[in-house]
């Protein structure tokens, strides 16, 4: 008996020994990750610590842990900052909200230097200057002669305080100067699209001919404001779509009660081109003041409640012309036109014609109506 398990043992003993040698040799031959040991007892029959966990890992699937992986500077920035990507990518759908990717009839590519909205703009990003660049806005021009076919005498308003009672003795004949001019603050607000500009206009009426009362200012009207203007490429009525924006518009002229006269916009801006000609279309919202204060209370109903000025580029001339209206009917249906011609005289001197028939001239003369004719040179060019 003793004989039989001494035989037995040997025999069991010289099993494990010729699977742990055929193991061996199928690791030599084959990668490690197809490796799979006959059974445990393979596993036993290895010397080193290392080997025999290694099989024992194999034998039972136990997975790997995984390795570290490199990731990018901008991924781990998306990561660890999630609300800085979406600010992100809600900017970008802003910006691509205005262009051509909106509209399902795309404008052809326009040459930035011969667009007339691009060139006082900068719309397209070939066209871009960056910001704090001071340049031209509504038209710059002195005009020494600016006659008018009704004085107004008597400025008045439904406001009492705001009603004159002593003629102010004025001239037919005076002169009449305008400044404007705007600045890019931010570019590229939303993604590639979005710009805000600031800008200021100042005009004139100047009684320089009128010696008696000591040649005074009549009036002279401020109008600051801030744009956010968005660039657009799509086609409409045989015309190309350039341009959307909003204005914040505030225009006064900085007197006292009864001449204080001043109101409040938001005015849209949707701006339409081709070749020579160019369209702005305005129409605004006034934003309403206390009725004790305000000067001017039944000023839309004079002076409109949008305008729409053309404009077209001829040789070496210039034309616009500016339509408004108060949008209403009967006896409240009152506007206002304007033309103006900018024509070469000598080099870069230029003249500058403006014919304006309607209610609203100034601030002061708003509810008052007459027509002006005016003739001087142009300081600066508008497009």
């Amino acid at each position: 008996m003793a004989f039989k398990s001494i035989e037995r043992t040997t025999l069991q003993l010289s099993m494990i020994m010729l699977s742990s040698l055929y193991v061996a040799n199928i690791n030599a031959q084959t990668p490690d990750s197809l490796v799979t040991p006959a059974s445990p007892e393979a596993c036993v029959a290895l010397d080193s610590n290392a080997d025999r966990l290694a099989c024992y890992d194999a034998l039972f699937k136990i997975p790997e842990v995984a390795k570290p992986t490199l990731v990018s500077e901008r991924q781990a920035a998306q990561e660890i900052q999630p609300e800085q990507t979406e600010k992100q990518t809600f900017k970008e759908k802003v910006g691509h909200a205005f262009t051509d990717r909106l509209f399902a009839v795309e404008a052809p590519k326009l040459n930035p230097n011969l667009s007339l909205l691009d060139s006082r703009w900068e719309l397209s990003q070939e066209s871009k200057l960056g910001t704090w660049n001071i340049r031209s806005y509504q038209p710059v021009y002195l005009l020494p002669a600016f006659w008018t076919s009704d004085k107004n005498e008597f400025p008045h308003s439904p406001n009492p305080n705001n009603t004159v009672a002593q003629d102010q003795n004025l001239k037919s004949m005076e002169s009449k100067f305008q400044l404007s001019l705007k600045t890019k603050a931010v570019e590229n607000l939303f993604g590639d699209n979005g710009d805000v500009w600031l800008g200021y206009t100042q005009s004139s009426r100047w009684q320089v001919y009128n010696e008696k009362e000591s040649r005074p200012f009549r009036e002279t009207n401020y109008e600051p404001e801030a744009s956010l203007v968005f660039r657009t490429n799509y086609e409409i009525l045989g015309l190309n779509a350039r341009l959307l924006g909003m204005t914040f518009n505030h225009q006064s002229n900085g007197r006292a009660d009864p001449l204080s006269r001043s109101w409040n916009r938001i005015i849209f801006n949707i701006g339409l081109e081709r070749d020579n000609f160019a369209l702005m279309l305005r129409p605004w919202y006034r934003l309403e003041e206390n009725a004790k204060d305000d000067n001017n209370p039944d000023i839309e109903d004079y002076v409109g409640r949008g305008d729409l000025t053309a404009f077209y580029r001829w040789n070496d001339n210039d034309f616009s012309l500016m339509l408004r209206h108060s949008l209403k009917g009967g006896s409240d249906a009152h506007g206002a036109a304007q033309f103006d011609w900018t024509f070469p005289i000598s080099g870069k001197l230029r003249g500058h014609f403006q014919l304006f028939d309607g209610y609203g001239e100034s601030l002061i003369d708003y509810n008052h109506r007459a027509t002006y004719v005016g003739l001087g040179v142009s300081l600066m060019n508008w497009f």
